[in-house]
């Protein structure tokens, strides 16, 4: 028999929980059930099973666990539809699921079933070579031709008996083998012609933001020592001619 609970607060709204063993519920990674909520205790709580009934322990937690909205205190045993309460997480405990028995008479229908199976090989699971089979008898029984068998004796000749009827010059080529000749070539056409290379375009290349930026500082920085050597130029000037 197998229980379940369904979270009905918290992070886990919704969600269906197995009870199949003994499980530890808290904030602790290493709980079965964990809930991340800050009120829950690192160990928390503990769901029992006891001869096909759910328990319900307390572990000293700080925020208490709860049945039914009464604070438990200990362990205590929970029924189908109660409201179990770990500080503010809530679940409802649903009906257990129990086993589906299987009647013997179903049971026994199946075992003769497997017991009647015959696994039957396939009738040419072993192949026979064409030059082993022209006169190969199996208990006096004459093994059926192959398709190529058939058409040598329709008159067929055999592919070793053909290559012997061809001629062959002295680099041994067929002499009877007709080599196809190339397409002409289309008047005014000049294969010897080579075509002349695209010209490549010239692609710019983009000046980024911080080039432009140092570009325009430096150009700044002439200016301004331009006019500083003009000031002074002047200057000069002035005390030399007063």
């Amino acid at each position: 028999m197998t229980w379940k609970i369904q979270a009905i607060s918290g992070d886990l709204t919704g969600q269906e929980i197995s009870i199949e063993r003994d499980m530890l519920v808290g904030r602790h990674q290493q709980a079965d059930i964990v809930l991340q909520q800050s009120d829950i205790s690192r160990k928390h709580a503990a769901l029992l099973l006891r001869d096909q009934a759910l328990w319900l322990q307390d572990l000293n937690s700080s925020n208490g666990t709860f049945i039914n909205d009464t604070r438990l205190d200990g362990e205590s045993l929970v029924k189908e539809g109660d409201i179990i309460q770990f500080a503010s997480v809530k679940f409802s405990v649903l009906a257990p699921a129990k086993a589906v028995e299987i009647p013997a008479e179903i049971e026994a229908s199946v075992a003769q079933l497997k017991e009647s199976t015959v696994i039957e090989q396939p009738s040419e699971a072993v192949a026979v070579s064409e030059t082993a089979a022209q006169d190969t008898v199996v208990a006096d029984v004459p093994v059926e031709k192959t398709v190529a068998q058939q058409m040598n004796d329709q008159g067929m000749p055999e592919l070793k008996e053909r290559d012997g009827s061809v001629q062959l010059t002295r680099d041994g080529m067929p002499t009877s083998v007709g080599v196809p000749k190339p397409a002409p070539i289309p008047e005014g056409v000049d294969i010897t012609a080579v075509k002349a290379e695209p010209t490549p375009i010239p692609v710019e290349t983009p000046v980024s933001r911080v080039e432009e930026e140092k570009q325009q500082q430096k150009n700044a920085n002439i200016g301004l020592i331009s006019i500083i050597i003009l000031i002074i130029l002047a200057i000069i000037a002035w005390v030399l001619f007063k």
